[in-house]
């Protein structure tokens, strides 16, 4: 167990603010990664475990907060006609306050490859704060009121790619419209409204397929915004509002691309490719092909999975493999690459990490959480085990409060001071 002895040793300038507050989407505000709250560097069974409940199903999907709400979703089969649910729990006490079925009555991907890894549940909910928007793959779109009741269905394609890996992009919100990466089930992306689930605007393309990103959206010095997404080979940004493409840049990236972009300022980074992979850097706004005009910079240095976190001019990641990486934000350099160890077999992280207060947190599929501040050398301070759940944890940690909220394919956990 590493020891909390260096604590005190790091005091973070910040060169952009950190965020508090609701965690409503993938990431949180804006897909930032990063809370202003302070949680607990340690925790287990017996120590600022605040509560924890049994979830009916498995997923990969990231838990969301809205107000004193925790919602996730699952995937759950085996009693019965399977079925995919949405799930309300009261976040200080973990009290359920609604549950929402939505019977599977259709073919999904054989439970085979890296569906078996990552299952039937990977997209992040995303709230408004007057009602939850969830994205369950092949079953479609759906909103539903804070208060548990269906208000409108969507069906946006029951494709599948040629890997056949089910569906990854989480939704996100753009002023009165749901964007919707449907690349697995339909190879578009779309606008719905978000009052009534109408269709706005479509673009469907080819190269679309294999890419499970989330889309974002960066606002260029004219104030105009742009929705940004990485697909093999290239970045396109388009018009949220018409779905127009703006401009494309080419990218070494080939074959799947998972992780989602970086936004910071006018500036975007996009990682990923298998096998060729890498990292890119491009500066947003342009007409056209940007490939030589706006491009930063591009890195051989990739993640496969997880979404890096950017902050004070540096990039950090765990990979799958179990090195934590830390490049420069600046040309994409090498600042270091260690080796976790001790973090299980196969593939053993797919979570993102998330900058709280003053550290990193990265969440292990089963070696724990790993805790290690931000800086120019990986100094890890901590690794909290559930020792007694012995199943995956792929998802992304939510924030609010001073308490963190992790999910496994098991339970559902709050932590906090205690």
């Amino acid at each position: 167990m590493y020891r909390a002895l260096l604590l005190t040793l790091v005091v973070l300038c910040a060169s952009t603010p950190l965020l508090a507050g609701d965690w409503l989407e993938f990431l949180g505000h804006g897909g930032t990664a990063r809370s202003s709250d302070v949680v607990p560097v340690e925790w287990s069974e017996s120590s600022n475990l605040i509560w924890n409940v049994d979830l009916p199903g498995t997923g990969s999907s990231s838990p969301i907060i809205v107000g004193d709400r925790v919602i996730v979703t699952c995937y759950v089969a085996g009693d019965g006609e399977a079925r995919r649910e949405v799930l309300c729990f009261d976040k200080n006490t973990g009290a359920k306050f609604w549950s929402v079925d939505f019977p599977i009555d259709y073919s999904e991907d054989p439970y085979q490859g890296y569906i078996i890894e990552h299952g039937y549940a990977s997209n992040t909910p995303v709230s408004d704060g007057e009602h939850v928007f969830v994205f369950l793959g092949k079953g479609g779109v759906h909103a539903i009121t804070l208060d548990g009741e269906k208000v409108w269905s969507v069906d946006v394609g029951k494709e599948s790619s040629n890997r056949q890996w089910g569906s990854g992009a989480s939704l996100l919100l753009f002023e009165d419209s749901l964007i919707v990466n449907a690349a697995e089930e339909s190879k578009a992306i779309l606008a719905l409204n978000k009052s009534d689930g109408s269709e706005l605007w479509r673009q469907e393309a080819g190269m679309l397929e294999l890419a499970y990103g989330t889309p974002r959206l960066v606002t260029i010095a004219s104030g105009e915004a742009e929705l940004v997404i990485s697909v093999p080979e290239e970045v396109w940004a388009l018009n949220p509002s018409t779905g127009k493409l703006k401009w494309f840049a080419q990218s070494p990236m080939t074959g799947n691309v998972c992780p989602s972009i970086i936004v910071d300022g006018g500036e975007i980074y996009t990682f990923g490719g298998y096998r060729s992979s890498g990292s890119v850097s491009l500066n947003a706004g342009g007409k056209g092909d940007v490939t030589q005009s706006h491009s930063r910079w591009e890195s051989r240095y990739s993640s496969y999975v997880a979404t890096p976190l950017l902050y004070d001019g540096r990039l950090y990641w765990i990979d799958d493999q179990g090195i934590a990486y830390c490049t420069s934000a600046k040309d994409g350099s090498l600042i270091y690459r260690e080796r976790v160890g001790d973090l299980g077999g196969g593939r053993p992280v797919y979570a993102s990490p998330v900058l709280i207060g003053k550290y990193i947190y990265v969440v292990s599929r089963t070696g724990g959480t790993v805790v290690y501040p931000p800086g120019p050398e990986f100094e890890p301070i901590a690794r909290n085990v559930i020792s007694s759940d012995k199943t995956d944890f792929n998802a992304s940690p939510a924030v609010a409060d001073g308490r963190i909220y992790l999910r496994s394919n098991q339970v559902l956990y709050c932590i906090g001071e205690k």
